[in-house]
């Protein structure tokens, strides 16, 4: 091997190479490390809103504080991102570098719906589930309640919605919407009652029952004051509870109507 000259030149020629490669290392690493690539301003931006309401820079500040490091070249923007999606009503981060010194933070914040459950968490717009400070989010505007299965928080969002259109005749707003295990729908208004629409066992059964109610609801209230609950379960009635009702044979609220009024039936 040491009398081949040819193998010696590039045995040679490879020790060099690597040689070179390692000082140009070196210099990469101490370039990076020089004082002026050291993170000096994080910059805050707003995705798509005008402002946000929840979240400020002494939050944003005392959350990251001690988790983002490295510098301009040596920070890791997926640590960083995750740093700042960690502190509470931010729903998503993005962060990209600025020369020199420099990152850029664009923030979206969560637009709060109502409260889910009863273990403190909210409901957004998006139908996402997230943690933060109720009493903030009541700051926005009256928060209905929701309950329901785990994963079907876009589903009732979206029956929340339909609710709200199908209910509007009666000039009467949803204020609570619970979805059981067994996929049963209960609605609470804002008049106090709370209707039983049951299982959705057809695509239209649900709209059909709010209608039915719809076009009995006003001879109800003009002759019930103070309806608990209604029942509209039933194929072709509904049963109802109110302060003070007694259900006879004579009660005009089942005796000769003037409207062919579906069966009435009292809760127990």
């Amino acid at each position: 091997m040491w009398q081949d000259a040819k193998t010696l030149n590039a045995a040679s020629n490879g020790l060099m190479v690597l040689v070179m490669l390692a000082c140009a290392a070196a210099g990469v690493w101490w370039l990076a490390q020089m004082p002026m690539f050291t993170l000096r301003t994080i910059r805050i931006e707003i995705m798509d809103q005008a402002e946000l309401r929840h979240v400020n820079h002494l939050t944003l500040r005392s959350s990251t504080l001690g988790k983002i490091k490295g510098n301009f070249f040596t920070s890791n923007l997926d640590t960083v991102r995750q740093a700042f999606e960690s502190v509470p009503w931010v729903r998503r981060a993005t962060v990209r570098r600025e020369w020199p010194n420099q990152l850029i933070v664009a923030l979206e914040e969560h637009q709060v719906m109502g409260t889910w459950g009863e273990d403190g968490r909210l409901l957004s717009t998006k139908g996402e589930l997230f943690t933060a400070n109720v009493a903030e989010a009541e700051d926005d505007h009256f928060l209905p309640e929701f309950s329901g299965p785990e994963g079907s928080e876009k589903e009732v969002l979206h029956r929340f919605d339909e609710l709200r259109t199908w209910f509007a005749p009666l000039k009467l707003e949803p204020q609570a919407l619970a979805l059981s295990s067994r996929y049963a729908w209960t609605v609470k208004l804002d008049n106090g009652m709370s209707v039983a629409l049951g299982r959705e066992q057809s695509a239209n059964m649900l709209k059909e029952r709010v209608d039915r109610l719809t076009g009995i609801y006003p001879q109800l209230a003009s002759r019930l004051k103070d309806i608990d609950t209604i029942d509209m379960r039933y194929p072709n009635g509904l049963a109802l509870s109110a302060h003070g009702l007694a259900i006879s044979d004579t009660h005009p609220a089942i005796a000769a109507p003037k409207k062919n009024l579906p069966p009435i039936r009292k809760l127990p």
